[in-house]
C-alpha cells in the first residue's frame, strides 16, 4: 500500500471518531507487515482519562487480531484547519512497544499534504522491549 492510500484510510476513520467533548476528531491506519490495514479513531469519554487516541485503538485491533509487527501508521487530524496532529507521548511508547523505531514510518497528514517521520525521530531514545 502507499502512503497515499494510507493516509486516505486515516481521513476515512476520523469521519468515525466519537468526539463530543473536545470536538477534535482524529483518525489512524497502520500498515502490517503482511500488508493488512487496521484503522481507528479517537473515542472520548466524559471522565475523559479513559479516552482513547485513534493511533491505540488501530493497534488494539490489530494486536486483538494477531498482528505484531507493523510497517506504518498514517494519522489524520480533523481538517486542515487544524493542522498537523502528531502522536501524542502515549501513542508514541505503544509504537515503541510493537515497532523498530528506526524503520518504523509515521505519516501525519492534514488531508492534502503528508508528512513522514521514523519513530526514533519522533521519540529519541525510546523504551522499549530492547531496553530490558
Amino acid at each position: 500500500m502507499d502512503i497515499r492510500k494510507l493516509s486516505e484510510a486515516a481521513v476515512f476513520a476520523r469521519e468515525k471518531s466519537y468526539s463530543p467533548y473536545s470536538g477534535f476528531k482524529v483518525g489512524a491506519a497502520l500498515l502490517a507487515k503482511n500488508g493488512s490495514v487496521y484503522t481507528g479513531c479517537n473515542i472520548e469519554n466524559a471522565a475523559y482519562t479513559p479516552t482513547i487516541c485513534a493511533e491505540r485503538v488501530a493497534f488494539a485491533k490489530a494486536v486483538s487480531e494477531g498482528e505484531l509487527e507493523f510497517t506504518a501508521i498514517a494519522v489524520a487530524g480533523w481538517g486542515s484547519d487544524a493542522g498537523f496532529a502528531y502522536p501524542c507521548g502515549v501513542c508514541r511508547q505503544v509504537m515503541m512497544e510493537f515497532c523498530d523505531p528506526s524503520d518504523f514510518i509515521i505519516i501525519v497528514t492534514d488531508g492534502t499534504e503528508n508528512r513522514e517521520h521514523t519513530l526514533a525521530e519522533l521519540l529519541p531514545e525510546g523504551f522499549g522491549p530492547r531496553s530490558l
